[in-house]
């Protein structure tokens, strides 16, 4: 079982712990991690880019000239696609990029990302992590102790809305609730710190 360090508020060795092999020990799997990713950018995707087709744009309400004796092509609008201004054939309209990948894929690239943190030692693992009240020098004084100083996800049991508001200052720090971490975040952020209680949670549900 991988063994890491684990911390106290003030950035001290009180000891380790042991985290699950099925979890934090598995052979990273890139392909499925880099499937979850794009599914999950696909996801926040707004979609909601529109043309005109040549039933909506301006104009166009009667024949140009007579279909025969011009000598000119024969035309039945100049709102068709082919006349500068016409409709788009074609075109994009608002549409949802979302997509779902099986279940097991999708435990499959959140361990796989957990495990490559635990690989490349980039996990860290605090004793508990709580405020009296929203301080951001006091959230600042917690990463500083434990040497980060990149960009940072902050995993804890639950959202604490005073840990949460004493992050959102602090540029390259997010602070997810245990059951809400996803591959991108995971992946996105160069440390990942976690509280004993959210790493016993998140075992609970990916063992």
């Amino acid at each position: 079982m991988p063994k890491v360090a684990l911390f106290n508020q003030s950035g001290s060795k009180v000891g380790d712990i042991e985290l699950n092999d099925t979890v934090f020990g598995i052979e990273p799997n890139t392909h499925v991690m880099t499937e979850a990713v794009l599914m999950q950018r696909a996801s926040l995707r707004q979609g909601n880019h529109k043309v005109k087709n040549r039933s909506e744009v301006r104009g166009g309400g009667r024949k140009p000239w007579r279909q025969k004796g011009t000598g000119r092509a024969r035309q039945g609008s100049i709102r068709s696609p082919q006349w500068r201004g016409g409709g788009t054939v074609f075109g994009p309209v608002p549409r949802s990029y979302s997509y779902k990948l099986p279940k097991k894929v999708r435990r499959l690239a959140i361990k796989s990302a957990l495990s490559s943190k635990v690989v490349e030692e980039n996990i860290l693992v605090l004793e508990a992590l709580s405020f009296d009240a929203p301080k951001t020098k006091e959230f600042a004084n917690v990463l500083k102790g434990l040497s980060v100083d990149s960009k940072t996800l902050v995993i804890t049991d639950g959202l604490d809305e005073n840990v949460a508001l004493s992050a959102r200052n602090i540029p390259g720090v997010t602070v997810v609730a245990a059951e809400g971490i996803s591959v991108l975040d995971v992946l996105g952020h160069d440390k990942l710190v976690m509280t004993k209680s959210a790493v016993e949670k998140v075992e609970e549900v990916l063992a």
